[in-house]
């Protein structure tokens, strides 16, 4: 009996590991999965396209506190792009942005009935509407610069028509629907990021800076520099040059430059022209039919999703350590970076804010239209699985005695 009992016990004990076993194993997938799944190679180049029903995107921040009253009409953004219409995505690149990086996305990774066209060796790929020969983007990628390397709204505006009707002569008496889209950054990053770019030999020379009209005069934008380039130039030569037009690049990037003279600088006071170009940079930003944050990958790929009605076949991914990232400044030389760029710290604290807010409706949005739509796949199923009620017909009832008295007095 005692070795019965002894080997029961040894059994149970034996039992009871092997179960804490498993319970601990799986306690550890899980725990594992969570933190690594969302960074497998779902979204490396080549890398298989995610589940439909994956749901990539980060959760709105309960936390974050509006800054800015933006009406329902200003978040909503549903649009309805026909690409087989005549409605074009416009994207206004600005420089050291992330816009090389998402307009490889809008030519490569946008899932397509009719795919763009990119062969190897060549710059631009051909992205044609699914019924015919025409393109639907307008981008360094689709139609190349042709209004000017990284053209301003500015430019864009008064250019893209005229370039698009030459292209396709035969869309001359239809008239065109322009979704114009960008990208912002963090000022500081950018401008960091700009000057290494500048210092490696970049100079953007065959910028045009069209506006109405006309380009600019050696008088209204003297160079910063002599000779072909600017390489090797220090951070300090960077921001010592008052005619830098990196320093509040994104804002005269998005503003209506007509308002205040173009470029030349005598046309109103300094004060006045600041507040005319932030506030028209502000009122053509939440115009745009979209924009996207660099600094938000996975949101700005979810908030261009569900505005263009258009599905990207990899998710984006976050690359933190970028070339701006990498350099080692002082605060000092921040804070004088910040004050270089102050509307354009002011724009992106205003972007960021409208930003957050349309994808924190979206989100909301979403999930109350999964919520009643669960609720009504719920009820139906209940009412498929409820037992059939007999169609039987109720028998006759019998005529009472006193109804029947009631009829022979009258009879």
């Amino acid at each position: 009996m005692r070795r019965r009992r002894a080997g029961g016990r040894t059994m149970v004990e034996r039992a009871s590991k092997f179960l804490l076993v498993v319970v601990g194993s799986a306690c550890f997938m899980l725990i594992l999965y969570q933190y690594a799944g969302p960074g497998l190679s779902l979204g490396a180049p080549g890398g298989r396209a995610p589940p439909d029903d994956l749901d990539l995107f980060p959760t709105p921040d309960p936390h974050y506190e509006k800054k800015y009253y933006f009406p329902v009409r200003e978040l909503e953004r549903s649009l309805h792009f026909d690409m087989k219409g005549d409605d074009v995505i416009v994207f206004l690149h600005i420089q050291k942005t992330g816009g090389t990086t998402f307009g490889r996305h809008l030519v490569q990774n946008v899932r397509l009935e009719v795919p763009c066209d990119c062969r190897p060796g060549q710059k631009k790929c051909t992205c044609y509407r699914p019924n015919r020969r025409e393109t639907w983007l307008f981008s360094r990628f689709s139609t190349g610069w042709s209004c000017g390397l990284h053209a301003d709204w500015t430019e864009l505006t008064n250019c893209v028509p005229g370039v698009l009707d030459r292209r396709d002569p035969a869309a001359l008496r239809t008239p065109r629907k322009f979704y114009y889209i960008t990208l912002l950054r963090d000022p500081v990053s950018r401008y960091l990021s700009e000057w290494r770019h500048v210092q490696r030999g970049a100079t953007w020379k065959t910028s045009l800076h069209m506006c109405d009209g006309r380009t600019p005069t050696p008088e209204e934008l003297p160079p910063c520099y002599e000779g072909t380039d600017w390489s090797g130039c220090t951070l300090q030569e960077f921001m010592d040059c008052p005619y830098n037009l990196a320093n509040n690049r994104q804002v005269r990037m998005l503003a209506d430059l007509s308002l205040v003279g173009c470029y030349n600088l005598s046309f109103i006071p300094e004060g006045k022209r600041a507040q005319l170009l932030l506030d028209s940079a502000k009122k053509n930003l939440r115009g745009m039919a979209f924009f996207g944050l660099t600094e938000f990958q996975r949101k700005t790929q979810y908030l261009f999703e569900r505005t263009f009605n258009l599905k990207f076949i990899r998710p984006f991914m976050q690359y933190n350590s970028t070339r701006a990232g990498g350099v080692e400044v002082g605060e000092d030389t921040i804070r004088r970076i910040e004050e270089l760029n102050d509307l354009d710290m002011q724009l992106y604290d205003y972007a960021r804010d409208l930003f957050q807010q349309r994808y924190q409706y979206k989100r909301q949005l979403e999930r109350r239209q999964q919520r009643l739509r669960s609720r009504e796949e719920r009820l139906l199923h209940r009412a498929k699985e409820a037992p059939p009620r007999g169609d039987a017909e109720e028998p006759g009832r019998v005529p009472t005695e006193d109804y029947m008295s009631h009829i022979l007095e009258k009879w």
